[in-house]
């Protein structure tokens, strides 16, 4: 007989055998391919050679160069250090940090950059962290879910070492500051400033740092100061999932990841799907025959039967010729255990019975459940997306169905050959946009969001119904929503010839468009946010103005599209408070600062994409000279100097009227002035570019006016 200590031991060693071999299964990758780099597991999905991985964003580089191998993340020197089927990947990223002499003079500056837009960063797992006596820690990223920039950052500051002694594991802006991120950022840029050069606290902190890293790797103390400065990098969390699509949408498509005797969910504020192993089973979900049934007999604290000998393994499941409970005489054991054989001839019976059921009515059953779970999940939808809420502001405010039509999920699923991909026509973090062709043979563009803000819902009808009255030929017009889907479905018209970032930016420069066209584009633009600022019922902010927002048809006409970061203005208010949202390179720096947005936002922006179709760059390039990175900047210092030409597009310069283009860059130079009570309305852009088409294509019309007295120039040059 087993002693109890040997009992315990025996346990513990198959509980441990478990455990090990759970651990080998959840490892597995592809047969045939490397299961390891190093000291880390590569289970598929990933994999290190195209062979072994679901597609390139699974891709892991095994760096050979070092002493054990490296895992890294395709095109990159992102270091891998584990990876969970849960959906989560530990990867080592850069600290930031700038030194200073005890004078103030700059030694070192370092900033951390990473450019992983396969996947997330880990909300729930990862801070941002600042560590310093004089330091901001400042973090730029794109949002995944409403396809714009994020910018934030913290303080920390102290002004002697003893303040910091009694502060072991706190980072509340004493020597140590820490916020939340949200979820969806991608593609980090953290740098860290100090306001006074360190000066005050050179003799015992010279260096700030700044780091996004997961908390619980993480413990500030006084320590901390001397340990970053011998630290490279430290763990950040990545989240990942497969492709971009729910479980319900990828799940009948042919490309659907979750194998046998697994199922998929959907994770919480990320794009994608997850897939795991039923209960009763372990392993790898992505594998064929991945997921292994787990015999639960085998250890007693997985099974609720009186011995091993009276359980049954089944697939993930089990059962018990006799239940642990009483005898009637009190003895632990099952409640009138009868004899293992009548046991088994009753399952037996029993399960031939349920069989017979199950053949007669599966079919049946299942028809009915599918079609009343589709029908429960679409009025859940239409409901969770305002549905009911927009029919009953169709009927107060009497518009037509004509004017925004609500489409069914299955009229926009025909239209778009169920969202095959080769309709797509355009991608993003927003979402994806599909061309697709109605019953009626209309051509439409079908805007497919990744995710929704529940507690925008009213706003976002009220949007819908707004800007389906737009009646503007410069404006992509909305003809209608779906709502029966998780997210709601967009409908507009169908535009093209692409984006005026597609035609400014394109690598032949023959093909790009001349300055005439250019003009007017910009003309047209002008007038649509004039048009929304202060012509439509309710004033609408665009908040996204940037060429890839500006469509063109065969005609390169402008349109103006993509509201979904719109705001309406009531008409008590000049300015509304909200989330900071938009796209680097085009964010109105005082908005930035403040928060608070108005109409003169969108005249900053709007005075980027003036500088855009000057010069045919980009916003931002991270790969050009420092002083060339920030497009605004650079074409501010070259006003200044009076060497516009140097950066204006060389077929502008050549194909355009040279005083016609100076005035247009005179035009955008008070867009992006710093304060918005300095910079002109959209109405008055609008006029006075107008103007200059005009004067260009009646040169008669100088004869008659000089032209400092033109009213329809409305400002001199500065």
């Amino acid at each position: 007989m087993a002693t109890g200590g040997g009992i315990i031991r025996s346990i513990l060693f198959s509980w441990a055998l478990f455990l090990a071999a759970a651990a080998v299964a959840a490892s597995q990758a592809l047969p045939g391919c490397q299961d390891k780099c190093g000291e880390v597991s590569i289970p598929f999905p990933f994999g290190s050679t195209p062979s072994c991985y679901l597609n390139e964003n699974f891709a892991i580089t095994c760096n050979h160069s070092f002493s054990p191998p490296r895992p890294q993340l395709l095109g990159s020197d992102v270091v891998v250090t584990n990876i969970s089927l849960e959906g989560q990947l530990e990867m080592l990223n850069y600290v930031a940090q700038d030194c200073y002499d005890p004078d103030g003079t700059l030694v070192m500056w370092i900033n951390s950059v990473l450019w992983a837009d396969m996947f997330t960063i880990s909300n729930d797992k990862n801070k941002l962290t600042g560590v310093g006596c004089d330091t901001e820690a400042i973090i730029t990223a794109e949002r995944e879910d409403i396809g714009s920039g994020y910018f934030t950052g913290c303080i920390s500051y102290c002004d002697k070492m003893e303040t910091t002694l009694d502060l072991n594991g706190s980072c509340s802006g004493i020597g140590c500051c820490q916020i939340s991120i949200p979820s969806g950022l991608k593609n980090l840029n953290i740098s860290v400033t100090s306001f006074n050069n360190h000066t005050n606290v050179s003799d015992f902190n010279p260096c700030g740092y700044a780091f996004v890293t997961d908390e619980s790797k993480f413990s500030f103390s006084f320590k901390s100061f001397e340990e970053l400065a011998n630290v490279e990098s430290l763990p950040l969390v990545l989240d990942w999932a497969i492709g971009n699509e729910t479980c319900m949408v990828a799940e009948p498509k042919s490309g659907y990841a979750c194998k046998e005797n697994s199922i998929c969910y959907d994770p919480v504020n990320r794009s994608g799907y997850i897939c795991k192993c039923k209960d009763g089973y372990y392993g790898n979900p992505y594998l064929h025959n991945g997921c292994q049934d787990i015999d639960e007999c085998k250890d007693s604290s997985l099974h609720n039967c009186n011995s091993e000998r009276d359980c049954v393994n089944t697939m993930g499941n089990y059962t018990c010729s006799c239940s642990k409970g009483f005898h009637g005489d009190g003895r632990k054991g099952g409640i009138g255990c009868i004899p293992n054989v009548i046991n088994v001839i009753g399952i037996c019976i029993i399960s031939g019975l349920t069989v017979l059921v199950f053949i007669v009515g599966s079919s049946w059953l299942l028809f009915i459940h599918k079609k009343r779970r589709l029908i429960k999940m679409k009025k859940k939808f239409f409901r969770q997306n305002g549905g009911f809420l927009l029919q009953q502001e169709l009927n107060e405010r009497q518009v037509s169905t004509e004017t925004v039509k609500i489409f069914t999920a299955e009229e926009l699923q025909k239209a778009t050959k169920n969202y095959d991909e080769s309709q797509i026509i355009g991608k993003g973090g927003f979402g994806t946009v599909y061309k697709g062709m109605l019953k009626k043979g209309t051509k439409v563009a079908i805007k497919k969001s990744k995710v929704v803000d529940q507690s925008q819902i009213k706003q976002f009808i009220n949007e819908v119904i707004i800007l389906s009255q737009i009646n503007h030929r410069n404006v992509v017009k909305l003809l209608g929503c779906c709502l029966e889907t998780e997210v709601p479905l967009l409908v507009y018209e169908f535009v093209s010839n692409g984006t005026l970032s597609d035609h400014i930016h394109c690598e032949n420069k023959d093909r790009s468009i001349s300055w005439e066209i250019r003009l007017r584009i910009a003309t047209e633009s002008a007038q649509v946010l004039s048009y929304l600022h202060s012509a439509a019922s309710t004033p609408i902010i665009h908040r996204d103005v940037k060429p890839a927002n500006i469509l063109l048809d065969n005609n390169y006409t402008a349109k103006v599209s993509d509201f979904g970061a719109s705001r309406l203005v009531p008409l008590d208010q000049t300015q509304l408070s909200t989330l900071v949202q938009g796209t680097l390179g085009y964010l109105d720096p005082e908005y930035l600062q403040t928060s608070q947005m108005n109409e003169k936002s969108d005249v900053y922006s709007f005075g980027v994409v003036l500088v855009e179709l000057l010069t045919s760059k980009m916003a931002l390039t991270f790969d050009a000279p420092e002083e060339e990175r920030n497009l605004t900047n650079y074409f501010l210092k070259s006003m200044r100097a009076g060497d516009l030409f140097q950066i204006v597009d060389e077929k502008v310069a050549k194909g355009g009227d040279i005083r016609q283009i100076k005035q247009v860059a005179e035009v955008a130079k008070r867009c992006l002035r710093v304060k918005s009570d300095e910079r002109p309305t959209m109405k008055e852009v609008a006029i006075e570019l107008e103007g200059l088409r005009m004067r260009h294509q009646h040169p008669w019309a100088e004869v008659a006016v000089n032209q400092e007295e033109t009213p329809i120039i409305m400002y001199t040059s500065e």
